[in-house]
């Protein structure tokens, strides 16, 4: 059967890309109407919303259970703006102490500036989270697992917090699309890297926010939205690129964890102190089991900590010269990926509260592809580990 994609008629497997910068009006007082209220079904200016776009905001909205969703040149373009959609001068936010570096910065260095100001907690304890909250704060903002940290925090419990206060609960869901559904959890808003899982490939950056219509409505007005006035826009032809391989998604997410799974195994079953959520040993395995989609696994991350940066450096580099990934920052790729995020992805965080959060340099964070051997995989890492960190250690002796 034909499907219908708005504004592109029938018959299109794949709906064409919208690559017009503006849109056409019949009349003036329609064009003032658009401006005014909105017209459903019509598009304005690309910066504003286009076809493209707006396809792939639906099938986000859809992934993640919400009624709308807005999309992004970059996830902190998406993060950015819907902390400025909510946030203005005197207001505060609490956040995770864990989260990623660039949201780290945004909270941390860019938004006091505008005079908003962010207390950094452990968002794993719920009474130090409310002592946290005063009476200016507007958003609790957390991850659903730490990045890079892979802590897990109890949703539910913040999202009753949240409401309590009468604030909104911010959960950055990058990690685990189709895994956990923070909105059904009780999240008023999602957040996402499209960069990462979402799109896969390595290719094309992205973010996306998803929550009420309300919501979405009030980053696309056209004179207060931040969507609109700040203008991180995506391309066209990036949201059409991103769209398509969303729909593999589903069978990438089961091959990640299955293989993160294989690799955290192995490495745990020699005697390393491997952190990874499907482990049972990880503090937060039952939280998360409680609430994550069984048919696609705990995710595609683990973290090994390899005592020091020149023993981190020298197990990369033994992974690069036997071929088994690849050195680079960001997750979510085909392939698998290795970094130490206290020098890279984590770098904007302090070195005081790194040691704080147990984030030391020799911290190598992975990111599992979708190989197909995971047995071999998971020998090649663990083979590595041997000769670089466990010589290292006889040779300490």
């Amino acid at each position: 059967m034909n499907r219908k994609f708005e504004g592109f008629g029938y018959g299109h497997v794949n709906p064409p890309i919208s690559d017009s910068a503006m849109f056409e009006f019949e009349t003036a007082a329609e064009m003032t109407e658009m401006f005014e209220i909105g017209l459903p079904g019509r598009f304005l200016y690309g910066r504003h919303l286009s076809p493209s776009n707006a396809l792939l905001a639906e099938s986000l909205a859809e992934l993640e259970g919400t009624e709308s969703a807005a999309v992004f040149a970059t996830g902190m373009g998406g993060i950015a703006c819907a902390l400025m959609q909510v946030c203005s001068a005197g207001s505060e936010v609490v956040a995770s102490r864990t989260v990623y570096g660039g949201t780290y910065a945004l909270l941390g260095n860019l938004l006091p500036r505008f005079g908003v100001k962010t207390t950094f907690v452990d968002m794993n304890d719920l009474a130090t989270v409310e002592r946290a909250i005063t009476p200016k704060t507007k958003v609790l903002y957390c991850e659903t697992f730490s990045n890079p940290l892979l802590a897990i925090p109890d949703l539910k419990g913040l999202a009753q917090l949240a409401k309590s206060h009468g604030i909104l609960l911010f959960v950055d869901n990058t990690f685990a699309p189709l895994i956990v559904k923070p909105f059904e959890l009780g999240a008023d808003l999602v957040i996402h890297s499209l960069t990462k899982y979402c799109n896969g490939m390595g290719d094309h950056l992205g973010g996306a926010v998803c929550s009420s219509r309300e919501f979405v409505g009030q980053l696309l007005d056209v004179n207060q939205g931040m969507s609109m006035l700040l203008g991180p826009t995506m391309d066209a032809q990036v949201s059409s690129a991103i769209r398509k391989n969303l729909q593999t998604l589903p069978v990438r997410m089961k091959q990640h964890s299955a293989n993160a799974m294989a690799v955290s195994q192995e490495l745990w079953d020699r005697g390393y102190s491997v952190v990874y959520p499907g482990l049972p040993s990880h503090p937060d395995h039952s939280r998360l089991a409680e609430c994550a989609n069984p048919d696609y696994g705990f995710g595609g991350v683990l973290t090994l900590d390899c005592g020091n940066r020149d023993l981190g450096d020298t197990f990369m580099q033994d992974l690069v010269s036997r071929h088994v990934g690849h050195l680079a920052v960001s997750l979510g790729f085909v392939q698998t990926l290795f970094s130490m995020p206290a020098c890279s992805t984590s770098s904007e965080i302090p070195e005081t509260e790194r040691e704080r959060m147990g984030l030391s340099t020799g911290f190598v964070r992975f990111s599992i592809g979708v190989e197909p051997d995971s047995k071999t995989l998971a020998m090649e890492i663990a083979d590595s580990a041997d000769r670089i960190l466990r010589s290292a250690k006889r040779r300490s002796a």
